[in-house]
C-alpha cells in the first residue's frame, strides 16, 4: 500500500489550533502609550530653548537672560559648550527643544543626546497647543 494516512496529522493540527485559540487572549500586545497634550504641564517661564529648524540648523534662545535675547545660530558642538556655560550660571534652568514638524527625528535625538551628556536635569519637548 503506497498511500499516506493524513488523518493523524490533521488531528495534531486541530489540537495545535485549539491550543493557540485558548492561549491567544493571554498574550499581551506591546502597544506604546504616547502622552497626550491635555496631560502636559505648562511650559517653564525662563527656559533655555534649542530650536531645530527644518533643514537641521540649530538656534539657541536663552530666555534666562531676559526677553530681549535674540536666538543665535550654532553647530551641535558649539551648542554643548554654550549650554554648559549657561548651566553654570543657572544650574536649574530647564532646556526646551523645539523641533520643526518636518525636521528629521534624528536631529532632535542628537540634541537630546547632547543634553544627556551634559547631565541637564530638566529637558522638555515643545509642542503646539491645540486650539
Amino acid at each position: 500500500m503506497s498511500d499516506i494516512n493524513v488523518v493523524p496529522y490533521i488531528d495534531v493540527m486541530l489540537v495545535l489550533v485549539v491550543i493557540l485559540m485558548v492561549a491567544a487572549p493571554f498574550v499581551n500586545p506591546s502597544l506604546v502609550e504616547l502622552p497626550t497634550l491635555g496631560k502636559a504641564a505648562h511650559a517653564p517661564e525662563t527656559p533655555i530653548e534649542v530650536v531645530v529648524k527644518a533643514d537641521g540648523q540649530l538656534l539657541l534662545r536663552d530666555r534666562t537672560a531676559g526677553s530681549g535675547a535674540a536666538p543665535s545660530e550654532m553647530r551641535i558642538e558649539d551648542l554643548s559648550a554654550r549650554i554648559s556655560e549657561l548651566l553654570k550660571l543657572h544650574p536649574d534652568a530647564p532646556v526646551v527643544i523645539s523641533g520643526d514638524k518636518s525636521v528629521r527625528y534624528e536631529s532632535v535625538i542628537k540634541v537630546m543626546d547632547a543634553m544627556y551628556k551634559l547631565n541637564v536635569r530638566h529637558v522638555g519637548l515643545a509642542v503646539k497647543p491645540a486650539s
